[in-house]
Protein backbone atom coordinates (compact mmCIF):
# COMPACT_ATOMS: atom_id res chain seq x y z
CA UNK A 1 0.00 0.00 0.00
CA UNK A 2 1.30 3.41 -0.50
CA UNK A 3 1.88 5.59 2.40
CA UNK A 4 0.36 8.77 2.76
CA UNK A 5 3.76 10.17 4.39
CA UNK A 6 7.00 8.62 3.46
CA UNK A 7 9.93 9.88 5.43
CA UNK A 8 13.48 10.08 4.28
CA UNK A 9 15.75 9.61 7.45
CA UNK A 10 15.38 7.78 10.52
CA UNK A 11 17.63 9.98 12.98
CA UNK A 12 15.70 12.07 15.46
CA UNK A 13 13.94 14.29 13.48
CA UNK A 14 12.68 12.00 11.01
CA UNK A 15 11.56 9.19 13.58
CA UNK A 16 10.11 12.26 15.63
CA UNK A 17 8.00 13.05 12.32
CA UNK A 18 7.05 9.58 12.20
CA UNK A 19 6.15 8.80 15.54
CA UNK A 20 3.44 12.00 16.01
CA UNK A 21 2.30 10.96 12.42
CA UNK A 22 1.71 7.72 13.55
CA UNK A 23 0.05 8.61 16.53
CA UNK A 24 -2.60 10.50 14.57
CA UNK A 25 -4.03 7.73 12.75
CA UNK A 26 -1.44 8.68 9.66
CA UNK A 27 0.15 5.60 7.41
CA UNK A 28 3.63 6.81 7.22
CA UNK A 29 6.54 4.70 5.87
CA UNK A 30 10.50 5.67 7.38
CA UNK A 31 13.27 4.70 4.75
CA UNK A 32 16.63 4.86 5.91
CA UNK A 33 19.58 3.97 4.34
CA UNK A 34 21.56 2.84 7.21
CA UNK A 35 19.95 1.93 10.84
CA UNK A 36 17.49 4.36 13.05
CA UNK A 37 19.90 6.66 14.50
CA UNK A 38 23.24 5.43 13.02
CA UNK A 39 23.76 9.01 11.29
CA UNK A 40 25.04 11.95 12.54
CA UNK A 41 22.22 11.45 15.39
CA UNK A 42 24.46 8.64 16.82
CA UNK A 43 27.14 11.49 16.96
CA UNK A 44 25.33 14.02 18.62
CA UNK A 45 26.92 15.84 22.02
CA UNK A 46 23.00 15.64 23.22
CA UNK A 47 22.73 18.45 25.22
CA UNK A 48 19.65 19.69 26.41
CA UNK A 49 19.09 23.55 26.79
CA UNK A 50 17.05 25.98 26.18
CA UNK A 51 19.27 28.87 25.45
CA UNK A 52 18.69 30.27 22.03
CA UNK A 53 18.61 34.15 20.52
CA UNK A 54 15.94 33.45 18.56
CA UNK A 55 12.38 33.18 20.05
CA UNK A 56 10.77 30.13 18.09
CA UNK A 57 13.97 27.96 18.89
CA UNK A 58 12.88 28.83 22.77
CA UNK A 59 10.09 27.95 22.05
CA UNK A 60 10.35 24.57 20.37
CA UNK A 61 13.17 23.51 23.37
CA UNK A 62 10.61 24.35 25.88
CA UNK A 63 7.94 21.92 24.42
CA UNK A 64 10.32 19.55 23.52
CA UNK A 65 11.79 19.43 27.01
CA UNK A 66 8.00 18.66 28.18
CA UNK A 67 8.14 15.68 26.45
CA UNK A 68 11.86 14.65 27.11
CA UNK A 69 10.07 14.72 30.70
CA UNK A 70 7.19 12.92 29.94
CA UNK A 71 9.37 10.01 27.90
CA UNK A 72 7.87 7.11 29.61
CA UNK A 73 4.42 8.12 29.52
CA UNK A 74 4.87 9.45 25.58
CA UNK A 75 6.94 6.75 23.66
CA UNK A 76 6.22 3.96 25.99
CA UNK A 77 10.39 3.85 27.34
CA UNK A 78 12.34 4.24 30.78
CA UNK A 79 13.34 8.15 31.28
CA UNK A 80 16.84 9.09 30.31
CA UNK A 81 17.88 12.45 30.71
CA UNK A 82 20.57 13.38 33.01
CA UNK A 83 19.53 16.62 34.36
CA UNK A 84 22.99 17.68 35.51
CA UNK A 85 22.18 21.26 34.91
CA UNK A 86 23.48 23.82 32.10
CA UNK A 87 25.55 27.28 31.85
CA UNK A 88 26.24 29.71 29.26
CA UNK A 89 28.93 31.63 29.50
CA UNK A 90 29.51 34.84 27.58
CA UNK A 91 32.89 36.51 26.54
CA UNK A 92 33.35 40.18 28.69
CA UNK A 93 31.41 42.61 27.56
CA UNK A 94 28.54 40.62 26.45
CA UNK A 95 26.47 40.97 29.58
CA UNK A 96 24.21 43.14 28.46
CA UNK A 97 22.92 40.08 25.66
CA UNK A 98 23.05 37.97 28.19
CA UNK A 99 20.43 39.52 30.57
CA UNK A 100 17.78 40.32 27.49
CA UNK A 101 17.80 36.67 26.48
CA UNK A 102 17.72 35.12 29.59
CA UNK A 103 14.70 37.92 30.05
CA UNK A 104 13.03 36.53 26.49
CA UNK A 105 13.59 33.10 27.69
CA UNK A 106 11.87 33.53 30.73
CA UNK A 107 8.79 34.85 29.34
CA UNK A 108 8.44 32.25 26.67
CA UNK A 109 8.76 29.46 29.65
CA UNK A 110 12.38 28.79 29.87
CA UNK A 111 13.40 27.67 33.34
CA UNK A 112 16.50 30.16 33.58
CA UNK A 113 18.22 32.53 35.93
CA UNK A 114 21.40 34.76 35.94
CA UNK A 115 24.09 33.85 37.95
CA UNK A 116 27.56 35.68 38.99
CA UNK A 117 31.39 33.90 39.19
CA UNK A 118 30.78 32.97 43.26
CA UNK A 119 27.51 31.53 42.72
CA UNK A 120 28.61 29.42 39.47
CA UNK A 121 31.65 28.04 41.16
CA UNK A 122 29.15 26.65 44.41
CA UNK A 123 26.97 25.13 41.72
CA UNK A 124 30.17 23.87 39.41
CA UNK A 125 32.93 22.93 41.50
CA UNK A 126 36.40 22.48 39.61
CA UNK A 127 35.54 25.04 37.27
CA UNK A 128 37.12 28.02 37.16
CA UNK A 129 34.56 31.54 37.16
CA UNK A 130 37.05 34.11 38.67
CA UNK A 131 36.73 35.81 35.22
CA UNK A 132 32.68 34.90 34.93
CA UNK A 133 31.08 38.36 35.77
CA UNK A 134 27.72 36.99 34.67
CA UNK A 135 26.36 33.39 33.14
CA UNK A 136 23.09 31.60 32.74
CA UNK A 137 22.17 28.64 34.38
CA UNK A 138 19.48 26.28 33.95
CA UNK A 139 18.57 23.89 36.48
CA UNK A 140 16.58 21.45 34.59
CA UNK A 141 19.08 21.19 31.37
CA UNK A 142 21.56 18.38 31.53
CA UNK A 143 21.75 15.92 28.50
CA UNK A 144 21.08 12.77 26.46
CA UNK A 145 21.57 10.89 23.85
CA UNK A 146 20.49 10.79 20.32
CA UNK A 147 20.45 7.28 19.14
CA UNK A 148 18.51 5.98 21.81
CA UNK A 149 15.83 9.11 21.59
CA UNK A 150 15.67 7.87 17.79
CA UNK A 151 15.07 5.01 18.43
CA UNK A 152 12.43 5.21 20.71
CA UNK A 153 10.70 7.29 18.41
CA UNK A 154 10.82 4.95 15.86
CA UNK A 155 9.99 1.42 18.17
CA UNK A 156 6.41 4.01 19.09
CA UNK A 157 6.15 4.65 15.58
CA UNK A 158 6.19 1.39 14.37
CA UNK A 159 3.84 -0.22 17.48
CA UNK A 160 1.26 2.39 15.88
CA UNK A 161 1.46 1.28 12.58
CA UNK A 162 4.26 2.93 10.85
CA UNK A 163 6.16 1.14 7.97
CA UNK A 164 10.47 1.02 8.60
CA UNK A 165 12.46 0.17 5.69
CA UNK A 166 16.05 0.34 7.08
CA UNK A 167 19.01 -0.18 5.16
CA UNK A 168 17.59 1.29 1.81
CA UNK A 169 19.33 4.04 0.31
CA UNK A 170 17.26 6.89 -1.58
CA UNK A 171 18.72 7.94 -4.71
CA UNK A 172 16.30 10.24 -5.72
CA UNK A 173 13.06 11.73 -5.63
CA UNK A 174 10.44 10.49 -8.36
CA UNK A 175 8.47 13.52 -10.13
CA UNK A 176 5.03 13.89 -11.75
CA UNK A 177 5.45 17.38 -13.52
CA UNK A 178 5.87 19.29 -10.28
CA UNK A 179 4.55 17.33 -7.60
CA UNK A 180 6.71 14.73 -5.78
CA UNK A 181 5.03 11.16 -5.90
CA UNK A 182 7.74 8.60 -4.35
CA UNK A 183 11.78 8.06 -4.22
CA UNK A 184 13.70 6.19 -6.22
CA UNK A 185 15.92 3.41 -4.40
CA UNK A 186 18.20 0.60 -5.88
CA UNK A 187 15.67 -1.75 -5.44
CA UNK A 188 12.33 0.32 -6.85
CA UNK A 189 10.28 3.17 -6.51
CA UNK A 190 8.87 3.53 -3.14
CA UNK A 191 5.58 5.78 -3.55
CA UNK A 192 3.81 8.15 -1.34
CA UNK A 193 1.39 10.46 -1.07
CA UNK A 194 4.11 13.24 0.64
CA UNK A 195 7.86 12.49 1.00
CA UNK A 196 9.40 14.34 3.89
CA UNK A 197 13.27 15.00 3.22
CA UNK A 198 14.92 14.49 7.12
CA UNK A 199 17.97 12.90 5.80
CA UNK A 200 20.38 15.56 7.59
CA UNK A 201 23.80 16.28 5.62
CA UNK A 202 22.30 13.70 2.91
CA UNK A 203 19.61 16.00 2.19
CA UNK A 204 20.97 18.61 -0.68
CA UNK A 205 21.63 15.33 -2.61
CA UNK A 206 18.35 13.88 -2.39
CA UNK A 207 16.85 17.30 -3.32
CA UNK A 208 19.39 17.71 -6.51
CA UNK A 209 17.63 14.87 -8.21
CA UNK A 210 14.68 17.53 -9.02
CA UNK A 211 17.23 20.40 -9.63
CA UNK A 212 16.70 21.82 -6.15
CA UNK A 213 19.65 23.49 -4.48
CA UNK A 214 19.41 23.58 -0.70
CA UNK A 215 21.34 26.06 0.92
CA UNK A 216 22.95 23.68 3.24
CA UNK A 217 26.44 23.47 3.76
CA UNK A 218 28.39 20.75 5.56
CA UNK A 219 30.28 21.40 8.41
CA UNK A 220 33.65 19.04 10.19
CA UNK A 221 32.52 18.87 14.54
CA UNK A 222 34.84 17.47 16.45
CA UNK A 223 34.42 16.03 20.32
CA UNK A 224 36.74 14.54 22.64
CA UNK A 225 36.11 12.09 24.96
CA UNK A 226 38.77 12.44 28.29
CA UNK A 227 38.94 10.49 31.48
CA UNK A 228 40.23 11.83 34.67
CA UNK A 229 40.11 11.44 38.20
CA UNK A 230 37.27 11.26 40.26
CA UNK A 231 35.63 14.90 41.03
CA UNK A 232 37.85 16.74 38.73
CA UNK A 233 35.85 17.15 35.58
CA UNK A 234 32.75 19.65 35.64
CA UNK A 235 29.70 17.96 37.05
CA UNK A 236 27.37 20.55 34.45
CA UNK A 237 27.04 20.66 30.84
CA UNK A 238 28.42 24.10 29.37
CA UNK A 239 28.75 26.11 26.28
CA UNK A 240 31.62 28.82 26.98
CA UNK A 241 32.34 31.15 24.39
CA UNK A 242 35.27 32.64 26.33
CA UNK A 243 37.00 29.18 25.48
CA UNK A 244 35.23 27.92 22.81
CA UNK A 245 34.54 24.81 23.92
CA UNK A 246 31.44 23.08 25.27
CA UNK A 247 31.26 20.37 27.90
CA UNK A 248 29.67 18.03 30.04
CA UNK A 249 29.82 14.54 32.08
CA UNK A 250 29.66 11.78 30.04
CA UNK A 251 28.19 8.29 31.04
CA UNK A 252 26.76 7.92 34.78
CA UNK A 253 30.34 8.28 36.98
CA UNK A 254 32.43 11.24 37.79
CA UNK A 255 35.61 10.49 35.62
CA UNK A 256 34.18 11.07 31.92
CA UNK A 257 34.03 14.50 30.01
CA UNK A 258 32.95 14.63 26.76
CA UNK A 259 34.47 18.04 25.05
CA UNK A 260 33.35 19.51 21.90
CA UNK A 261 34.87 22.44 19.86
CA UNK A 262 32.57 25.52 19.31
CA UNK A 263 34.51 26.68 16.50
CA UNK A 264 33.26 26.15 13.17
CA UNK A 265 35.07 23.43 10.87
CA UNK A 266 36.05 22.82 7.91
CA UNK A 267 33.03 23.06 5.48
CA UNK A 268 32.37 21.03 2.73
CA UNK A 269 33.33 18.16 3.94
CA UNK A 270 31.48 14.72 2.36
CA UNK A 271 29.40 13.07 5.34
CA UNK A 272 30.29 9.73 3.74
CA UNK A 273 34.05 10.19 3.61
CA UNK A 274 34.08 11.57 7.77
CA UNK A 275 34.13 8.44 9.98
CA UNK A 276 32.26 8.18 13.53
CA UNK A 277 35.28 8.19 15.49
CA UNK A 278 39.07 9.16 14.92
CA UNK A 279 42.48 8.95 16.90
CA UNK A 280 42.97 11.20 20.28
CA UNK A 281 45.43 13.28 18.37
CA UNK A 282 42.81 14.81 16.32
CA UNK A 283 40.88 16.90 19.72
CA UNK A 284 44.03 18.15 21.62
CA UNK A 285 43.61 21.71 21.03
CA UNK A 286 39.68 21.13 22.33
CA UNK A 287 41.32 19.38 25.31
CA UNK A 288 43.60 22.49 26.15
CA UNK A 289 41.05 24.83 25.70
CA UNK A 290 38.38 23.23 27.97
CA UNK A 291 41.18 22.93 30.79
CA UNK A 292 41.38 26.91 30.96
CA UNK A 293 37.67 26.69 32.47
CA UNK A 294 38.12 23.21 34.18
CA UNK A 295 41.72 23.00 35.21
CA UNK A 296 41.53 19.43 36.14
CA UNK A 297 41.08 18.13 32.43
CA UNK A 298 44.36 19.21 31.54
CA UNK A 299 45.60 16.13 33.17
CA UNK A 300 42.87 14.25 31.60
CA UNK A 301 43.79 11.22 29.23
CA UNK A 302 42.19 11.30 25.65
CA UNK A 303 40.18 8.45 25.24
CA UNK A 304 38.99 8.86 21.96
CA UNK A 305 36.90 11.67 19.11
CA UNK A 306 33.60 11.61 17.95
CA UNK A 307 33.72 13.10 14.38
CA UNK A 308 30.54 14.29 13.28
CA UNK A 309 29.12 16.61 10.08
CA UNK A 310 26.99 19.56 10.77
CA UNK A 311 23.97 20.59 8.29
CA UNK A 312 24.70 23.94 8.20
CA UNK A 313 22.03 26.58 6.63
CA UNK A 314 23.26 30.54 6.16
CA UNK A 315 21.54 31.66 9.02
CA UNK A 316 21.83 28.55 10.95
CA UNK A 317 18.18 28.09 11.23
CA UNK A 318 16.39 24.89 10.07
CA UNK A 319 14.42 24.08 6.58
CA UNK A 320 11.06 22.75 7.97
CA UNK A 321 7.55 22.72 5.74
CA UNK A 322 6.78 22.87 2.30
CA UNK A 323 9.03 23.44 -0.54
CA UNK A 324 7.61 26.23 -2.21
CA UNK A 325 6.90 25.07 -6.14
CA UNK A 326 6.75 21.85 -5.34
CA UNK A 327 3.57 19.57 -4.15
CA UNK A 328 3.71 16.43 -2.01
CA UNK A 329 7.34 17.42 -0.84
CA UNK A 330 7.89 19.07 3.06
CA UNK A 331 11.42 19.64 4.30
CA UNK A 332 12.67 18.52 8.29
CA UNK A 333 16.46 19.41 7.60
CA UNK A 334 19.22 21.93 8.01
CA UNK A 335 19.17 21.95 11.78
CA UNK A 336 22.54 23.27 11.81
CA UNK A 337 23.77 20.96 14.51
CA UNK A 338 21.16 21.43 16.89
CA UNK A 339 18.35 19.32 16.11
CA UNK A 340 18.52 16.82 18.85
CA UNK A 341 17.34 19.14 21.47
CA UNK A 342 14.27 20.34 19.97
CA UNK A 343 13.52 17.22 18.14
CA UNK A 344 10.28 16.02 19.76
CA UNK A 345 8.88 19.68 18.88
CA UNK A 346 10.01 19.69 15.36
CA UNK A 347 8.44 16.35 14.79
CA UNK A 348 5.00 17.44 16.60
CA UNK A 349 5.45 20.91 14.01
CA UNK A 350 6.05 18.84 11.20
CA UNK A 351 3.18 16.15 11.64
CA UNK A 352 1.15 18.50 12.41
CA UNK A 353 1.36 20.42 9.14
CA UNK A 354 0.98 17.04 7.24
CA UNK A 355 -2.66 16.15 9.07
CA UNK A 356 -4.19 20.26 8.80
Amino acid sequence: MTPDVLIVGAGVIGASTAFHLARAGVAVDVVERAAVGAGMSSRSSALIRMHYTFPPEVELAVRSDTMFDAWPELVGRPAFVRRTGFVRIVRPGEEDQLRANVAAMQGLGADVELVDGASLAALAPGMRTDDVTLAAWEPHGGFGDGALVAGDFLAAARAAGAGYHPGTMVTGLVRDGQRVVGVSTPGGVLPAGTVVIAANVWSPLILRSIGVELPIETELHRVAHLRHAPGTGAPVAVIDSATATYFRPEGTGFDRTLVGDEFSGKRGVDPDEVPPSGPADLVPDIVEAAARRVPGLADAGITGATTGVLDMTPDGRPLLGPLPGWEGLVLATGLSGTGFKVSPAIGEAVAAQLVG
